[in-house]
Formats: structure tokens, sequence, C-alpha cells
């Protein structure tokens, strides 16, 4: 595919891997573990790498903040930790420079708004997501649903029931306007088959197509769209903590890769 010009700027797609900034310019020399969690889960991850020693292996740095990037041990492999940023430009930005410096089986943890009448609290994994948003767009080509690693979400699901908690798979709609969320537009999702809506999912879906790196997001519900009204409820802080263990426990117990024969 070449790059083509087309009526609407957010749809200028180009397939070239190499930019004039990309996610290494910096030669920071760092590496990061090849399993990796983003967790959009307040202070719960400074809080697990203290409390479970971690290593801080450097951080990410942008001009509204700077995130820790952390190195906890495990039985079987080490994982790497970090908060993520609130929405998709953002980080899809944190989550290309992971990639640059090794990440490769990444999963993202966070809350999610619910179009049905959901319970608060609850585990949801995202099969594909609605592109409504417009990041996603710099990484691959104009369509309307990314799907995420099928792989991945098999090994959420089974880390999930091996821990004794229920998950269910879902369709999630991911959309920069989150006061734009209107009753038309719900509607809408719910119809195309949208249960839960968030801010980031797509766009770091395609992140990881497009830099040929596996990617699966474990959501839990929190605030609630149904009904016709906004309800905060609690943002879903009862199980923060929750899904991060359960998103480093699903990477550290991945069978280990088979060695190819000579």
């Amino acid at each position: 595919m070449t790059f083509q010009s087309r009526q609407w700027p957010i749809l200028d797609f180009d397939p070239s891997s190499e930019a004039l900034l990309n996610p290494t310019h910096e030669n920071l020399g760092l590496q990061v573990p090849r399993q990796f969690v983003m967790a959009f889960v307040g202070k719960q991850v400074p809080l697990y790498a203290w409390s479970h020693h971690a290593r801080r292996l450097g951080t990410f740095s942008c001009v509204s903040q700077k995130i820790p990037i952390y190195q906890v041990k495990g039985k079987h492999r080490s994982i790497g930790i970090c908060a993520a940023p609130v929405g998709a430009a953002l980080a899809v930005q944190l989550l290309d420079w992971l990639i640059g410096y090794g990440a490769q089986q990444i999963i993202v943890t966070g809350s999610c708004g619910t179009l049905n009448p959901l319970p608060e609290n609850k585990f949801l994994i995202p099969t594909a997501a609605l592109r409504d948003e417009g990041t996603s767009y710099h990484y691959l080509p104009p369509q309307r649903w990314v799907n995420l690693d099928s792989r991945l979400i098999a090994q959420l699901q089974q880390t999930l029931f091996k821990h004794g908690y229920d998950c269910t798979l879902c369709r999630t709609w991911t959309t920069d306007g989150f006061f734009r969320e209107t009753q038309d537009l719900v509607n809408c999702r719910q119809q195309e088959g949208c249960s839960v809506v968030e801010m980031e999912c797509a766009a770091l879906a395609a992140c990881a197509q497009f830099r040929k790196v596996q990617l699966a997001q474990l959501l839990y519900s929190a605030d609630t769209l149904a009904a016709g009204q906004h309800q905060n409820r609690h943002w879903g802080r009862q199980v923060q903590g929750l899904a991060l263990r359960l998103s480093i426990a699903s990477l550290q117990e991945m069978p280990a890769a088979e060695k190819k024969k000579p």
C-alpha cells in the first residue's frame, strides 16, 4: 500500500513504518520486559511496585507528566508495568515507545462506562473496538472496527476463571468525546453491538497491529450511561488494584514459548 491523500485528512493513512520522529529517537539504551502491563488504575501502579520491590527501569517523559517504568520479578518471568495516561493520543505515544524498547505482549487494564445496564466492578474483555477516535487512523487504514489479539484474550479469560472471577467478552466504543456521548450516539453504538465505552482501546489495538505485537485489554465497569442518564457510581475504584493484579498474573502464567527446532 502506498500513501494516497483523501478528502478528509484523518483518512490520510501512510503505511510507512519509518517516520521523521520515531519512538526510540532518544536512544535511551532502555530494555523493557517483553511482557508488559499498562494500567489506567490511579495510584495502584506505584503502590504495587513499592509493595513488590519493583525495579525502576526508566521514565517516559512528555510535556505534561513523567511516568515511571517498572520491572516486577515473577516465578517464570519478569513483567513490566506502568501507569497509563488517559486519552488515545498520549496512551498510544507511550505504547509505541514501550514497543520500541522491547514490549511484545501487552495487556492494558482500565475502567469503562456501560451502555447497557451492567453492574459496577464487572470484568469485561473487548474482542473489537469501534474506532470513533483519531489516533488509530494514523496506524491502520480506514475501517470501522479493530480487533484485539485472540491469544491474549484467551489467556486473560483463563487467568480470571482460574482465580475465581467471571468475565464477559464484549465490543467497545472508543471515543475522544468524553462530553459528547449523546443519547442518539449511545443508541447507535448499542445497535452496533457495543456494550461499553472508553477512550483508548481502538487506538492501542491499532498501534499494536501496526507494530506487529500482541495486545489485549481487561476492562472493569465503572460509570454508566444506561437508562438514558449518566451515573458516576464509584468509578470502579473497588477493583482497580485487583484488575492490575489479574493483568500481571495473566502474563506471568502464560506458557513459555516453544523453542524452534534447528
